[in-house]
């Protein structure tokens, strides 16, 4: 970190993020610097810029005692130095040496007053509040922020948690504060969006409190600005809500619209964690989506033709060995049904990601069945209508099934008959054969 930003984060946060909040000089006037301090904080050795990078392992122990021997005050006679210093920083000229010396030795203290003041070595590995499944973090990023009070995380200094479940971060000493269930029994219990497309109740329904956290609102934003959440059209505080983005399902179902709208902390949440869930049947919502989106019509085609593969490499030992159907492991709905869709499956088909790959897919899938296996070769059919051609299996793009015996045809072939089939009708005369047969038998006993 360079001088000036330095300097620029120390006049901006003169209050934070060490400070917490308010003046910590006591009551009665100046109080004098400690003579340690003032030792160790103006000693007179000029430090050259290149050393003057803040040692983030906090190499300088100032006050140092024996560990689990600091008292109270310790913490008092840090403050004290943390004032003088901050007040020195502003009388001093402008990027003159002592002053960023002096920058220097203030971020050093105010690191030292936090590890003073959150000790890490009591805190627990994991902890359960609400559903949250709170696992200690060991990285010592400072680029994440707590979702309870919506502050930087100082990795370094600062013990920090985060849910296993729904991804909730926050500091340790905010656990005690934190009073939103993890999102993901949310989903576990519920699995079902909202797909009325913002369906705003109104600020005075919400008698202009916070959704969630019940805080006091208002669109004038006295005392906090009301946020609107476009995923449940309700309005909650900047704490709950951060204005944060995502693409809204009902949008997506309704007007095939991705334009990511602002949701709330939990809708954010809530929605990451559906995002791959199959749980959107189109043809029920909204089966006149498929009448204007083709890459639709063209996914569920691709995707009733695997269905019809399937059972070719459930029988097939080549194609287990290959563990062909794992390529569709991502989505597994996929060998499951036709109808079922994520939000990411959508969002795939929109930007044209799902409709390469699953034709990729396709491609091989077939490759093995018509090509490389002859086993599953020995399985396909010869249409019994012009009995000619080469042999037909149900996901080719020229061919009907019946849906009685399910034979395989030339589709031209079908609808130029225009009889019943001739597999089903050969059946059927069969078992009208058997009946008798079976009578006979009974009367001659």
């Amino acid at each position: 970190m360079e001088y000036d930003e330095k300097l620029a984060l120390f006049r901006q946060t003169r209050l934070n993020p060490f400070d917490r909040g308010g003046d910590d000089r006591p009551q009665g006037g100046k109080t004098p610097l400690h003579h340690a301090a003032q030792s160790e904080l103006f000693s007179g050795t000029k430090t050259h810029s290149s050393d003057r990078t803040m040692d983030l392992g906090l190499a300088e122990d100032h006050f140092s005692r024996p560990v689990g021997s600091f008292v109270a005050s310790d913490i008092e006679q840090l403050k004290q130095a943390i004032e003088e210093c901050k007040k020195l920083i502003l009388e001093l000229p402008e990027h003159s040496e002592r002053q960023k010396d002096t920058v220097v030795k203030l971020i050093h203290l105010r690191l030292k007053l936090q590890e003073l003041k959150d000790p890490e070595e009591d805190e627990p590995n994991l902890r359960v509040i609400l559903e949250h499944r709170f696992s200690k973090e060991k990285s010592k990023s400072v680029k994440q922020t707590c979702d309870k009070c919506s502050t930087i995380i100082w990795g370094l200094i600062q013990t920090w948690y985060t849910c296993t479940g729904c991804y909730y971060r926050c500091h340790s000493k905010c656990m005690n504060l934190i009073t939103k269930p993890c999102v993901r029994s949310k989903v576990s219990h519920q699995s079902e969006y909202e797909l009325s497309i913002c369906p705003e109740i109104g600020l005075d329904r919400q008698d202009y409190r916070c959704a969630e956290c019940r805080a006091p609102i208002s669109l004038r934003g006295v005392p906090s600005e009301a946020r609107q959440c476009d995923y449940t059209g309700q309005y909650y505080c900047s704490t709950c809500h951060w204005n944060d983005t995502a693409v809204v399902p009902a949008r997506v179902i309704h007007n095939w619209e991705f334009e990511p709208r602002k949701v709330c902390r939990s809708s954010l949440r809530y929605l990451a964690l559906m995002m791959s869930r199959p749980v959107l049947k189109l043809k029920e919502i909204n089966p006149l989506l498929f009448n204007f989106v083709e890459e639709l019509v063209e996914i569920r085609k691709l995707r009733q033709d695997i269905l019809l593969m399937k059972p070719y490499f459930l029988t097939c030992k080549e194609a287990m060995e290959a563990r062909l159907l794992l390529q569709l492991q991502d989505r597994q709905h996929f060998v499951e049904n036709d109808d079922m869709y994520s939000l990411q499956d959508l969002i795939d088909i929109s930007i044209g990601r799902l409709g390469c790959s699953l034709t990729e897919i396709h491609t091989t899938f077939a490759k093995h069945i018509k090509l490389d296996c002859e086993r599953c070769q020995a399985k396909g059919f010869v249409c019994e209508l012009c009995k000619e051609g080469d042999i037909l299996f149900p996901f080719d793009s020229h061919t009907l099934v019946c849906q009685d015996c399910s034979a395989v045809f030339h589709r031209d072939c079908y609808y130029d008959n225009s009889t019943t089939c001739p597999r089903c009708a050969r059946m059927t005369e069969r078992k009208q054969d058997e009946v008798p047969d079976q009578k006979d038998g009974g009367l001659q006993k």
